[in-house]
């Protein structure tokens, strides 16, 4: 099967890659914009380990891999209408994987129009060319952020999420919405995938494991929000990456309990604490963090905790990477990183 990856030099998008082409049955084609909201360098870094040179790159020239037989990469911006559509019609995609977004909470405070623009004109314009195209199944990108302050936790799928407290969250359940209107109207399979707290190598450097190791190792004190009275559903990438890839050929359809729609929870069920998260933070890197203990931030919620059934349902799969397992290997590769 021939799939499509946006974001592919994204956190996520990359692992995903990694995963899809160890399967020489799938023709895989990533695409991204390689903006520069955070450092390009490590967008380039995972291109390379996927056989893609940094000076190879050309602005809407299709490259091929040259350590995966069966990968190509392309630099386009999904908000470029035109060309995504050509893209299509050239390719002839059978799935297509939309990792592209605009991240992060509070730079959508600082940035909205940026989160207009790729967030959802971008996700209009795939959602287009999947309906145009015939794509068996679109899988997309959501957030746990679109639970706002629910207070009824684990979240389920079922919970209303009509309360975002952050332009990114209001993003991502627009995606929803705007997905179920081309599934009701067009009869276009589409998943949306509720991720928690994504975190691993390769990570991205706004979030926290990133964050935290980049001050603790350089002696400086890490930002702790609401005064470390916070829980995160911490999940490892390469659970995230198997729930997705398990998903793929499993399209809603015309019998679904909203026909060719549904959305899914990917966590790790397992809430952790902020200060026990610093905790092994501080026993992986081997040394002791400094607190700059500081009120809660806008758009920020204080627990994220997943309800993951229906996918351990569908899929039978759930994630199973311990934070402490989980923070080890992502250490390991920070070090390599920062060594090299």
């Amino acid at each position: 099967m021939k799939i499509l990856v946006t974001g592919a030099a994204g956190f996520i998008g990359y692992h995903l890659i990694l995963n899809l082409v160890k399967n020489k049955d799938n023709q895989v084609v990533g695409i991204d914009n390689l903006n520069t909201y955070y450092d390009v360098n490590l967008k380039y870094s995972r291109l390379a380990d996927c056989g893609i040179a940094e000076n190879a790159v050309v602005k809407n020239s299709l490259i091929k891999s040259t350590v995966f037989d069966n990968y190509h990469f392309q630099q386009t911006d999904i908000i470029d209408y035109d060309v995504l559509d050509e893209f299509f019609k050239t390719q002839q995609f059978d799935y297509v994987l939309n990792m592209a977004a605009q991240a992060g909470v509070r730079y959508s405070i600082e940035n909205p129009r940026t989160y207009v623009q790729t967030n959802l004109v971008g996700f209009n314009n795939l959602l287009e060319c999947c309906r145009n195209y015939k794509i068996k199944h679109l899988l997309y990108a959501s957030s746990s952020s679109v639970y706002g302050m629910n207070a009824k936790v684990p979240f389920s799928e079922d919970d209303k999420v009509d309360h975002p407290v952050s332009l990114y969250a209001a993003t991502k359940k627009s995606n929803e919405l705007m997905a179920h209107v081309y599934s009701n109207l067009f009869q276009l399979p589409t998943s949306g995938l509720r991720f928690f707290t994504v975190y691993g190598p390769s990570g991205r450097p706004d979030m926290s494991p990133m964050l935290f190791a980049d001050a603790i190792s350089a002696g400086r004190a890490i930002k702790v929000f609401n005064h470390g009275d916070m829980l995160r559903d911490f999940t490892y990438v390469d659970d995230i990456v198997e729930g997705v890839v398990r998903l793929i050929e499993k399209a809603p359809d015309a019998s679904t309990e909203r026909p060719y729609y549904r959305v899914f929870n990917l966590g790790n069920s397992q809430p952790v604490a902020l200060m026990d998260f610093i905790k092994i933070m501080e026993q992986a890197l081997g040394k002791e963090a400094k607190l700059d203990m500081l009120p809660m931030q806008p758009g920020d919620v204080k627990v994220t905790y997943a309800d993951t059934t229906k996918l351990q349902e569908l899929t039978n799969y759930k994630p199973s990477t311990s934070l402490k397992d989980g923070i080890a290997k992502f250490i390991t590769w920070y070090n390599s990183y920062h060594s090299a």
